[in-house]
């Protein structure tokens, strides 16, 4: 596996190695100590898998409490993927990180603690699958707006598809309103 700094460098690109054959491939996608020798020490207590048809956007979320790592990847399709540093004494702090993940790139991307998370459908159909490092706890779940002005998420809506965001996302908070972490 190759583990690559994006620009928030938090944020880890994976790119796991491929092993295929007229058959099909095998890929690892998680191994404990080539993670730990990346700097992701973390130990993953829950599997989520997410399925949402194109023009979804689900996010920006976050835990006050109980923040989650999450190692993402796409399993089906297409998504852009991004992530938005909510640690307030963070250099980084409001910037974000975003990216294709898909089926055919077969790309990671880890997301540590402290960051809102969220996705937009690309494709007909996609799939995510998402290791986290903590619970899901809904009593701690805060959500970003996805199109806070502040931030400036550079989405790319496809024309022509209708935008399809919970009423739980489109009454995210702005970041200057919002919970952030103190760290």
């Amino acid at each position: 596996m190759q583990f690559e700094q994006s620009m928030i460098p938090d944020i880890l690109i994976i790119t796991p190695q491929v092993y295929g054959d007229e058959r099909g491939y095998f890929m690892e996608t998680y191994r404990l100590e080539l993670f730990t020798k990346a700097g992701i020490p973390y130990t993953f207590v829950q599997d989520n898998h997410s399925r949402s048809k194109c023009g979804t956007l689900r996010g920006l979320h976050y835990q006050i409490n109980q923040p989650q790592g999450k190692l993402i990847r796409a399993v089906l399709g297409e998504v852009y993927d991004v992530a938005v540093d909510m640690r307030r004494k963070s250099p980084t702090f409001g910037k974000w990180v975003g990216m294709v993940l898909s089926a055919s790139n077969r790309l990671q991307l880890w997301v540590p603690p402290g960051f809102a998370h969220g996705f937009y459908v690309l494709s007909e159909w996609a799939e995510i699958v998402y290791k986290a490092t903590d619970y899901y706890a809904p009593e701690w779940e805060r959500t970003l707006h996805w199109n806070d002005p502040e931030v400036a998420i550079s989405w790319p809506i496809l024309k022509d598809q209708e935008l399809l965001v919970s009423s739980k996302d489109r009454i995210g908070k702005l970041l200057k309103e919002a919970e952030v972490y103190d760290w």
